[in-house]
């Protein structure tokens, strides 16, 4: 009798072995986050003294919410990333519902209704739509590019329903997010220039016609601060005298005085502000690089996967972030008019920064290399 050593082929068991995932990208997002509970209790701290609570207040609720966004990210890291495929439109009406109610029974903050309250917590479910429509557009372009096939609809509506909502809160800035990372995923997947040039303007034509009186005071104090230096355009004021303050080197961890009551929203949308203060040009390049990294490390994870629903997904994952991150250096840099937009992993927020972190984990998911492994058997 024969005595070999494996098995014939059909005998064979195929299973799938997954590598790794992305090291480099996990101490990147831990390095952001660790920035900003620090920056968060730097600069949180004078305001929640003015308000009577704990000068640990801010960074307590931020630090509980990394907490679940840490085990979110590691447990969505274990799902094949194919799954979202298959909840895509699901998932982006069960947000469409959420903004609904914010609609109805939503809190409004400095005149803007985008919160959800269920007894001590808030959270704004406009950040997940950025994840509802990386995962349409995911779905839909790696099936069928042609944008005005018939087909793509189904896809489409839920987009524009979450646009329509999230406008109305007001929240241009989350439009803008999505209009900006939905032309990237077109982009990506092979989509027309000639198209995307053509609608990008038709889409600011028809945009220029919704803004409202208080964004276009916005846009107009933009470009003379000074034209109302205690109203509308101190944000902006206060904003580029806490950079001049920082100087290149900063005034040191804790030390600035802008956060004393003179830079309002220091520890959310102007938190950049801060660091620049505080830590000076170099921290802010720090910042800078930091974010570029991670631009580069999921730039590359899409570029290494092997599937276009997959490369689209951590593309659009990527991009997202790095836009949202981009505006909100822009805004504290006076680059851009204000628009309320948190930084990604610095901020405070609870919301973004655990939507930010599932998002992480999705990438994640996606950068782990699945190969088709060959199980031999010895001969008992």
């Amino acid at each position: 009798m024969s005595n070999p050593r494996y098995k014939s082929k059909s005998d064979m068991n195929h299973s799938i072995m997954l590598s790794p995932h992305d090291g480099t990208l996990v101490f990147i997002v831990l390095f952001l986050i660790i920035i900003g509970l620090l920056a968060i209790f730097s600069a949180g701290a004078p305001k929640c003294i003015m308000q009577g609570t704990s000068s640990t207040f801010f960074v307590a609720r931020q630090f509980v919410w990394f907490l679940l966004g840490l085990f979110a990210m590691f447990f969505i890291s274990h799902i094949n990333y194919r799954f979202y495929e298959r909840i895509a439109i699901p998932f982006a009406w069960f947000v469409i519902l959420l903004l609904i109610c914010v609609h109805f029974f939503g809190t409004t903050v400095n005149g803007a209704q985008r919160w959800l309250s269920i007894g001590p917590v808030q959270f704004q479910p406009s950040e997940a739509s950025k994840l509802a429509v990386i995962m349409l557009l995911a779905s839909c372009f790696s099936k069928n590019i042609r944008i005005f096939d018939m087909s793509q609809f189904k896809y489409y509506i839920p987009i524009i329903i979450m646009a329509g909502l999230i406008f109305k809160q007001p929240n241009l800035s989350m439009v803008i997010i999505l209009g900006l990372s939905s032309i990237f995923m077109y982009f990506a997947a092979g989509g027309s220039v000639k198209l995307i040039l053509t609608m990008t303007g038709l889409a600011f034509l028809g945009g220029s016609t919704l803004i409202r009186s208080f964004q276009k005071q916005r846009i107009m104090i933009w470009l003379n601060p000074d034209a109302d230096p205690y109203g509308a355009g101190y944000n902006i004021i206060q904003s580029m005298l806490a950079f001049v303050a920082g100087g290149f080197f900063g005034e040191g961890y804790g030390n600035s005085r802008q956060k004393l009551g003179w830079l309002p929203e220091g520890h959310t949308d102007f938190i950049y502000a801060v660091l620049g203060e505080e830590f000076g040009f170099l921290g802010c390049l720090i910042i800078i690089g930091l974010f570029l990294a991670f631009l580069q490390r999921g730039l590359l994870i899409s570029n290494k996967c092997e599937d276009i629903f997959g490369k689209l997904l951590a593309g659009g994952i990527t991009v997202s972030i790095c836009i949202q991150a981009f505006i909100n250096i822009s805004v504290a840099s006076s680059m851009l008019p204000a628009t309320g937009v948190p930084m990604p992993f610095i901020s405070y927020g609870g919301t973004s920064l655990f939507i930010t972190m599932c998002m992480v984990g999705i990438l994640l998911n996606i950068s782990k290399k699945r190969i088709r492994k060959i199980a031999q058997f010895n001969e008992q």
